[in-house]
C-alpha cells in the first residue's frame, strides 16, 4: 500500500475531523484576508467535497458480491418466491 493510499484511508476514516480542520483554517484565513470571505468559503467547500464531505453519514456502497446466494437470491435448486 502506497503512502497516498494510506493517506486516503486516514482521510476517509476521520472525515469529520478533516472537515473541522478545514473550517478552522477557513476562519483563520478570513481573519487574515478580510474582504475575501466568499472566496475562502468556496475554497473550504471545495476542499471538503474532495475529502469526502458527508461520507461518514452516507450508506455504505453495495457489496461486491451482491446477488450471491443467501442475500435474497434463490440457492441452487430452490424455487424463487415469485414462482411459488
Amino acid at each position: 500500500m502506497s503512502f497516498l493510499d494510506k493517506a486516503k484511508d486516514l482521510l476517509n476514516q476521520h472525515d469529520d475531523k478533516v472537515d473541522q480542520a478545514l473550517d478552522k483554517a477557513g476562519e483563520a484565513a478570513k481573519e487574515r484576508f478580510t474582504g475575501h470571505d466568499s472566496q475562502i468559503d468556496n475554497l473550504v467547500d471545495q476542499a471538503q467535497q474532495r475529502t469526502g464531505e458527508g461520507d461518514t453519514t452516507q450508506a455504505p456502497p453495495p457489496a461486491a458480491n451482491e446477488g450471491a446466494p443467501g442475500e435474497g437470491q434463490p440457492q441452487h435448486g430452490e424455487v424463487p418466491p415469485h414462482q411459488r
